[in-house]
């Protein structure tokens, strides 16, 4: 269930499918002090709560400026008697590529307990976590958290509908790889209002979960933003639906 739980949780930070097929644009679409917050449904009962937020990082890289991105997320009411989960996520990322240099994890679900101090070598290609050393290839690979705000930053102008991308992400002591395809244009309303959103489909794996057959959606904003305004996949019984909550 940890798995799955966060999936649903990071799936705001799978856009970075286009990290190798689109350039980043030259301003960055986000700046220290935004805050992000998030409500996890199983149909009509709130599961999850999940809040993300940028700070200038006290520490440099390299002797260069970083950002310091940080992602918490818990379960809330009957879940949270059932299935206790209080999980936070960081990640030091470059103030002029977003490249991360360093991600941390914290997660504690129900009596799973894991930790993880990650380093990303984007020159010698060789990311190094609690459980050794990972060669990666491609010009990039991310943690979940700084994936997202890459992709924020990158060019979607000229993207068509069922065009598909590959997305290479550190995670669970990996490299991982996920398939994603654009499926299109849509106006989608939640808490915040209603916004015109572009809609995507990352492919998932059947298990205790989800159904060989579940769908898993995500709609961003289609504007200069590119915030994610909700997300929903199916699994065996029911629905899970993430939606937008807040912005500032």
């Amino acid at each position: 269930m940890r798995k799955y739980f966060l999936l649903i949780l990071a799936c705001c930070c799978l856009q970075n499918l286009f990290a190798q097929e689109l350039n980043k644009i030259n301003e960055v679409a986000f700046k220290a002090g935004e805050k992000l917050s998030y409500k996890m449904k199983y149909g009509f009962f709130t599961a999850a709560e999940a809040n993300i937020r940028v700070e200038e990082s006290p520490i440099q890289f390299d002797s260069k400026p970083a950002f310091h991105i940080i992602a918490e997320g818990k379960t809330a009411g009957t879940f949270d008697i059932f299935y206790k989960v209080r999980n936070r996520y960081e990640s030091y990322i470059d103030k002029n590529t977003l490249l991360p240099y360093f991600y941390a994890e914290n997660r504690r679900e129900s009596s799973y307990k894991h930790t993880d101090k990650v380093t990303f070598d984007h020159e010698k290609k060789m990311i190094t976590a609690a459980k050794g050393t990972f060669p990666y290839k491609g010009d990039q690979v991310f943690d979940f958290v700084s994936a997202y705000y890459f992709a924020r930053c990158l060019d979607v102008s000229k993207i068509h509908v069922g065009q598909k991308f590959d997305l290479q992400y550190f995670l669970e002591d990996g490299i991982h790889a996920m398939n994603i395809t654009y499926v299109g244009k849509e106006r989608i309303g939640c808490s915040m209002g209603t916004f015109n959103c572009l809609k995507f489909s990352p492919t998932i794996i059947p298990g205790r979960i989800f159904r060989k057959d579940s769908k898993l959606y995500l709609w961003i904003t289609d504007d200069n933003n590119r915030i994610p305004v909700k997300a929903h996949v199916e699994v065996i019984v029911g629905s899970l639906t993430m939606e937008l909550t807040s912005a500032a």
